[in-house]
């Protein structure tokens, strides 16, 4: 049976190749994508989704435009230097142009309505800010019955990449991180960059994507600028596909080994903000801590199978 999926995402090249990966998928029925800013700002991101949706020839899926800025306070920056100026190391226009217009309604509409009519339950993969997900939590509690997980990439657990604490998804985002991570609502994993980075692809892979097809061949020449930055940031020739992981998660759920912790977002201003903290005590001793009001316990992504992983990657993209 087909797995009744969502993305909302903000392509960036490894959210191109992770949508790529559920838009080509046997095992998905991809109900819609919505878009958030984040890598970029919110009108390449869309045009982004749009165009590797046409690449992969899925005229079906509806697209709605999301945020456009977080919750509360203004996002900083993007991600140009890392993505490249148009999100797609500068290579967007080379895709297809979208076959489907732009849906009219919103990104949050567009999730609660998909999820109303939905004869299954729905995972919901959020691979950018999670300021579109907590306005849909928010604003609409009874589409959470509908949804069978929340697979969400974000955080760290050591060290960020954006700053010295905190991963860039949350670190846009962190009141919407917090509201999603512990309202509870629907169950959650969480797939942190101290794993993403474990699950890094190396310049073999990236040849064999690119003799793979026409689609392979398309994505891969999205990655120049991305590939450039990881050079500098693994210290060898490769580069880190984080959303592909946790969309391999949504897609085929125990791909990747999980934990039971609550995990809360750190929303202060200073050089925490944005930190994601798990606490991975003993259930005994946590039980202890007197906290009156506790945070949920969220599925979060602790390991998988390397090699396992990197070729299901490549198999579906192929």
């Amino acid at each position: 049976m087909t797995k009744k999926l969502i993305i909302d995402t903000d392509p960036g090249v490894d959210d191109a190749i992770a949508l790529a990966l559920a838009a080509l998928s046997s095992e998905v029925d991809l109900l819609g994508v919505t878009s958030v800013y984040g890598n970029v700002p919110l009108s390449a991101t869309t045009i982004n989704a749009r165009r590797i949706l046409a690449l992969c020839k899925r005229a079906d899926v509806p697209v709605a435009a999301g945020a456009a800025r977080p919750l509360v306070h203004r996002h900083p920056n993007e991600a140009g230097d890392v993505h490249g100026a148009d999100g797609l190391s500068g290579r967007s226009a080379a895709l297809p142009e979208p076959a489907r217009p732009l849906d009219e309604r919103d990104a949050v509409t567009l999730m609660a309505e998909l999820l109303e009519t939905s004869d299954e339950p729905v995972t919901i993969a959020p691979i950018g800010p999670l300021t579109n997900i907590a306005a849909l939590l928010a604003a609409h509690p009874a589409a959470a019955a509908k949804i069978e997980r929340i697979v969400i990439m974000g955080g760290a657990l050591g060290h960020g990449n954006t700053t010295a604490a905190a991963e860039f998804n949350i670190w846009s985002d962190p009141e919407a991180a917090q509201r999603a991570l512990t309202g509870g609502e629907a169950p959650c994993v969480l797939v942190p960059m101290d794993l993403t980075y474990r699950c890094a692809v190396d310049a073999a892979w990236l040849d064999e994507l690119d003799s793979s097809g026409p689609i392979g061949a398309a994505l891969h020449a999205l990655t120049p600028d991305y590939r450039e930055h990881y050079r500098g940031a693994l210290g060898w020739d490769g580069m880190v596909i984080h959303d592909a992981v946790a969309v391999a998660e949504a897609i085929r759920p125990g791909t990747l080994q999980t934990e039971r912790v609550p995990v809360q977002v750190e929303c202060s201003f200073g050089p925490g903000r944005g930190a994601t903290h798990a606490d991975r005590r003993l259930p005994a001793l946590r039980a202890s801590t007197d906290d009156p009001d506790p945070a949920p316990d969220i599925e979060l992504a602790v390991d998988t199978d390397l090699t396992a992983l990197r070729a299901l990657l490549l198999d579906g993209l192929r």
